[in-house]
C-alpha cells in the first residue's frame, strides 16, 4: 500500500508540470521556437479515401502554407485497395508505399509496421504521428503536439488526450463512450504493472509526436500493441520526466466491432506481456498462447491469431546495415 501511495504521488507531481491543451501553444509562438528544427506529420493509412485528403489538406493549408511549422507530410500506404494514396497525393502529402521502404526487409503486416516504416522514410528532427480516419482532425493536433517538444528540450515524448465519444448503431452519441480496450484492457494493465504511466488519459490513441533520435531507439510492434509498447519502452528510455500529454479536445473516428477490439485487445496484452519478459518481471515455464477463439451470430467460432511481431529499434538497424 505504501509503494502505491508513493506512485500515486509521483503520477500526481508529474501531471501538472507535463499537461496542458493545445490552446496553449499558440502556433505564432512555436514558430519562434521552432528554429531550424524540422517537423514530420506521418500518417499511416489503409483504406481511408474518405478522410486522409482532408486531413493533408488541412495540415498543408495551415502549418504549411499559412505558417511554415511543418516541413514534411508522409502518408504510408499500408496495402490500401481504394484511392487513399491518391487522394492524399492529391491534397499535397508525399506518399511512400508500406512495402517499398527498405523493401530488402521481408514485410510484415500492421499498424505498427506502417509507423516504423513511416519513421524510416520521414526526415523531420520532430516526428508527429496522426491516424488517417480521423473526423474531428484540426491542425491543433499537430501545433498542440508540437509545443512541449519546441520549447523544452527536456522533453523527448508527447502523447495526445481527448474525449473519445461513440456514435452508436443508432447514431447516438454517447459523451466519454470511447476507448473501450483502453478502459478495459490497456488502463488496468498500466496500473498493474507500469503505474508510473497511469496518468495518460489515452495511452492507445493514435496521435502522439517525438524526437527521432528517441524513436530511432526503441522496438516498434507491428500490430495494434504499437502504442502501448511505445509507452512501456518510452518510459524506460527516457523516464517519465521526459514525458508529457496535451489535450486536443474531442476525437471521432471509424469505431471498430467488437471482434476486432477483442484482437486488438489480445494483441496489446501479448506485448504487456512481452515487456515484463524483457523487464524480467515474469517466468513461466512456457509462452502464452497466441491465438484467440472468437463466437460469432448462431455460434460460429472463429480461432484468430493475435501474436504481435516487433521491428528492431531503427538506429540498430542504421548501424548493422548501413541504411540510410
Amino acid at each position: 500500500m505504501e509503494t502505491d501511495l508513493r506512485t500515486l504521488s509521483k503520477v500526481q507531481k508529474w501531471y501538472g508540470p507535463h499537461s496542458s491543451t493545445a490552446a496553449e501553444w499558440p502556433v505564432d509562438t512555436l514558430i519562434l521556437a521552432k528554429g531550424n528544427t524540422t517537423v514530420s506529420v506521418v500518417l499511416p493509412a489503409r483504406d481511408e479515401e474518405g478522410t486522409v485528403g482532408d486531413i493533408v489538406t488541412t495540415i498543408r493549408r495551415d502549418l504549411v502554407e499559412r505558417t511554415p511549422l511543418v516541413d514534411e507530410i508522409l502518408v504510408v500506404d499500408s496495402r490500401s485497395t481504394d484511392a487513399t494514396a491518391e487522394r492524399a497525393r492529391e491534397a499535397g502529402a508525399r506518399v511512400v508505399a508500406q512495402d517499398e521502404v527498405l523493401a530488402h526487409l521481408p514485410p510484415l503486416t500492421g499498424k505498427g509496421e506502417a509507423l516504423w516504416k513511416g519513421l524510416a522514410a520521414s526526415r523531420g528532427d520532430l516526428v508527429v504521428f496522426v491516424d488517417a480516419d480521423l473526423r474531428s482532425f484540426g491542425a491543433h493536433y499537430v501545433s498542440g503536439l508540437l509545443g512541449p517538444l519546441l520549447t523544452d528540450r527536456g522533453i523527448k515524448f508527447v502523447k495526445a488526450a481527448y474525449e473519445r465519444p461513440y456514435t452508436g448503431e443508432d447514431g447516438v452519441v454517447r459523451r466519454g463512450a470511447g476507448g473501450r480496450v483502453t478502459e478495459l484492457v490497456a488502463r488496468p494493465l498500466l496500473n498493474m504493472f507500469w503505474p508510473e504511466l497511469a496518468g495518460f488519459a489515452q495511452p492507445l490513441g493514435g496521435e502522439y509526436a517525438a524526437r527521432r533520435q528517441v524513436l530511432e531507439r526503441v522496438p516498434f510492434v507491428t500490430e495494434y500493441g504499437v502504442e502501448f509498447g511505445l509507452l512501456v519502452d518510452l518510459l524506460r528510455l527516457v523516464g517519465l520526466d521526459a514525458m508529457a500529454q496535451v489535450d486536443l479536445g474531442h476525437r471521432t473516428h471509424t469505431h471498430q466491432p467488437i471482434d476486432a477490439l477483442g484482437r486488438m485487445a489480445g494483441q496489446i496484452m501479448q506485448t504487456a506481456w512481452s515487456r515484463l519478459e524483457r523487464q524480467d518481471r515474469v517466468l513461466a515455464p512456457e509462452p502464452p498462447a497466441h491465438t484467440l477463439l472468437q463466437f460469432g451470430l448462431e455460434g460460429r467460432a472463429d480461432l484468430v491469431d493475435v501474436t504481435v511481431a516487433e521491428r528492431p529499434p531503427l538506429a540498430s538497424l542504421v548501424l548493422e546495415e548501413g541504411v540510410a
